[in-house]
């Protein structure tokens, strides 16, 4: 880690990440407004500040539809993809830190692909054993059991390998993919639904799904946090962070078990939405260092910021609604070509 890039991100923290939190809130409560029925600022943040504080009075001019709509439509929606973003962009800036490859996101080890196909066996079975919540405990269970074969596949006498986890990753990935590929091949009717999740959508987010990705992420960024310092250490070298005292292959491991059930939660929720965990840390890496402490912070707002704008987009401006996780593959795919080219372009330089 650079003395330049240290420097940039003790200029451009507290500033940076206040900036970035009033933007985040201010998106919120514009998005809130935003659909067929406007709803203009003021009555959103009314509507929003009688509910917290159990004022009712404020509004009361309102009409009973508004805080309807924004309560128990709109916002829950909004909140579940802030986080669900927040969740996804983290767990990329783990991934790469702990791998160090520009080019680890949430996906690598193919806990997404693990999460889609225990969701489209629910939607194949139409399980409905546990009301609204079974996609997401399926999709959790097969997110879970792939990251756990992968973890065993990688492990060697030196203990966990980065080189290891990838590959072991790409080759769990590709025989879930074959299976999702006979899932939608047997399942007849019901294809267009499983199709649906795969291409990833917040409609008809719930209070719950935010309650659980809120505790699932909070917990994991308390624990990325705690572990910013050592994984900055890591970034000079697995056996120069050693030598410093770093216990390299428990940190390895404690990092990768919760970025990968981050990851697991967010996907069991939202669908499968890619490269939000590639995109925004490499962006937030050029505004506020590389130093995690700081990274991780931004990498949060920002992802959130950047999945928020994206439904928002697909939600209340487009003419029909567009999966959100295929709006953030036309964005990250050409991205993802970029580092790749730049990465490539850097080995041939040395």
């Amino acid at each position: 880690m650079n003395a330049a890039g240290v420097k940039s991100g003790n200029i451009s923290g507290p500033l940076f990440l206040g900036f970035l939190l009033a933007c985040l809130l201010l998106l919120i409560v514009l998005s809130a407004g935003m659909g067929h029925i406007s709803i203009s600022f003021e009555d959103v943040s009314r509507i929003i500040f009688a509910k917290v504080t159990g004022n009712k009075m404020m509004i009361a001019e309102t009409g009973e539809l508004f805080p309807v709509i924004v309560m128990d439509v709109r916002l829950p929606r909004i909140l579940t993809s802030v986080i669900v973003g927040g969740g996804l962009a983290i767990s990329g800036c783990v991934f790469q830190g702990i791998l160090l490859n520009p080019l680890a996101d949430p996906y690598t080890l193919g806990v997404s692909a693990g999460a889609a196909f225990g969701a489209s066996i629910a939607l194949l079975l139409n399980i409905s054993l546990y009301g609204n919540v079974s996609i997401p405990v399926f999709a959790f269970a097969g997110a879970v059991t792939s990251l756990f074969v992968v973890i065993y596949l990688s492990l060697s006498g030196g203990g966990i390998s980065s080189s290891n986890l990838i590959l072991s990753g790409i080759i769990v990935a590709s025989i879930l993919s074959a299976g999702i590929s006979y899932i939608k091949y047997s399942a007849d009717e019901q294809v267009a639904v499983i199709i649906f999740w795969l291409m990833g959508s917040f409609a008809s987010r719930g209070w719950n799904d935010v309650c659980l990705t809120l505790i699932v992420s909070t917990v994991g960024f308390c624990v990325f946090c705690f572990f910013a310092r050592d994984l900055n250490l890591l970034a000079m070298g697995r056996r120069t962070a050693s030598s410093i005292g770093v216990d390299t292959n428990r940190l390895t491991l404690v990092m990768l078990i919760t970025a990968s059930l981050v990851t697991a939660i967010c996907v069991s929720v939202s669908g499968i939405i890619g490269f939000v965990g590639l995109l925004v840390p490499h962006m937030m890496r050029t505004v506020a260092g590389p130093d995690n402490r700081r990274l991780i912070p931004a990498s949060f707002l920002a992802g959130g910021i950047l999945l928020l704008c994206a439904d928002t987009l697909t939600r209340a401006i487009l003419e029909h609604e567009v999966p959100v996780g295929v709006l953030t593959a036309l964005i990250g795919g050409p991205f993802f070509c970029y580092i790749f080219r730049k990465k490539q372009m850097g080995r041939t330089s040395v």
